[in-house]
């Protein structure tokens, strides 16, 4: 028996495990990440701030079943900031990692 080609490309993948889903945290959604999804392919995530760039890749391509080029990792730094003229506060920093998917395939983010 062949196998049909979705079985084939589904098990090209290893299945994601709880790792992979706490080192991603979040996608950052911003102008400057839809550009660089749509133009050149590179997804913008929130992720643990003890991961590297192995986990990082090994966890998109996990989760999201497509082939990782390159992973850029950058520290957030916190900012201080005001509410009104009285109140000061903070925004807290967070690491975050800029992935570039294989050409040819894409990932979508905003599943209906």
């Amino acid at each position: 028996m062949a196998k049909k080609k979705s079985e084939a490309v589904a098990s090209k993948f290893a299945k994601p495990t709880e790792k992979d889903f706490a080192v991603i945290l979040e996608p950052r959604i911003t102008e400057k990440s839809m550009d660089l999804m749509q133009n050149q392919n590179k997804i913008t995530v929130k992720v643990l701030p003890t991961a590297n760039k192995t986990e990082i890749k090994l966890a998109v391509e996990r989760i999201f079943q497509v082939k990782v080029d390159d992973v850029k990792v950058s520290n957030v730094r916190a900012k201080s900031t005001t509410r009104g003229t009285r109140y000061q506060g903070s925004i807290s920093g967070y690491k975050k990692a800029v992935v570039t998917i294989a050409e040819g395939e894409a990932i979508d983010l905003f599943k209906e």
